[in-house]
């Protein structure tokens, strides 16, 4: 039977890296995500195989997906230099400025590095940055996140960034 779904349904982001554990491990502790069931990590001093292929992270506001990769080389983007280009990057939001200097060193202290610093522009104050595997994101004021203390959910009330960082 044929579905009449229009559109395929949007499932995940997948990042390529050598160090699949690690890197699911920095996204579960910058996003406050959790690993789909029987993707945890294990024991400590047991084998990890899963750890060694594809985990799958998930909002648990049931948002967004983003699942890991192994692959055994990845060439890291040299952006804001020539070179590699960014080739995409993820973007995530924070209410306010203060927020966002928060987060600058909660992302620092996790393993990401900076790669851009625009927190002073006045109209879309970011900073973009590296994973541990060189993937950009951006963190950004957008002045409208909201979040629901009682639910745990957050709406963003804006559009990403208008002002192109390329």
């Amino acid at each position: 039977m044929v579905s009449t779904q229009r559109y395929p349904r949007w499932c995940q982001v997948v990042l390529d890296t050598p160090d699949v554990r690690g890197l699911a491990e920095f996204y579960r502790e910058l996003l406050g995500f959790t690993y789909r069931p029987g993707d945890e990590p294990p024991a400590p001093g047991e084998p990890d195989p899963r750890g060694q292929d594809w985990l799958s992270l998930n909002d648990p506001r049931g948002a967004a997906a983003i699942a890991f990769q192994q692959v055994d080389k990845l060439p890291a983007t040299t952006w804001p230099e020539e070179g590699v280009a960014q080739q995409y990057h993820l973007d995530l939001d924070v209410p306010a400025l203060e927020d966002l200097e928060a987060q600058h060193e909660r992302v620092l202290a996790l393993g990401a590095t900076l790669r851009y610093d625009r927190s002073d522009d006045p109209e879309e104050p970011l900073r973009v940055y590296a994973d541990p595997s060189g993937h950009l994101f951006c963190i950004f004021v957008s002045g409208n996140a909201a979040e629901s203390t009682e639910t745990g959910t957050t709406a963003s009330k804006t559009s990403p960034p208008r002002i192109r960082w390329r």
